[in-house]
């Protein structure tokens, strides 16, 4: 099985039970444990390598944006996901805040 995790806690629960192997995707937000950090990024932030990093109401602005046009806030980097070729996707919904 090929595992791709949009989610950090999920990719926390992939360790726990033993299946890194099968782990060939994560969010740009997976860090622990630390072997997640070498697992490619399939999701990550559109404010990635955003240089300078925006300002809060900038963040706040493009936010609201986005989401008034129907898109998220993280990007899907499509290369890495058709590498990855996963047979399961580790999610959850948008919290509505």
């Amino acid at each position: 099985m090929r595992i791709c995790s949009f989610l950090p806690s999920a990719t926390e629960i992939v360790y726990v039970l033993g299946l890194q192997e099968q782990l060939f995707g994560v969010t740009h937000e997976c860090d622990y444990p630390g072997d997640a950090k070498d697992k490619p990024w399939v999701v990550r932030s559109v404010f990635d390598g955003m240089d300078p990093q925006p300002s809060s109401g900038e963040i706040n602005r493009v936010i609201s944006e986005r989401l008034e046009q129907g898109l998220g806030i993280y990007e899907i980097d499509q290369e890495v996901m058709q590498a990855a070729a996963p047979d399961l996707l580790l999610t959850q919904a948008i919290c509505e805040v």
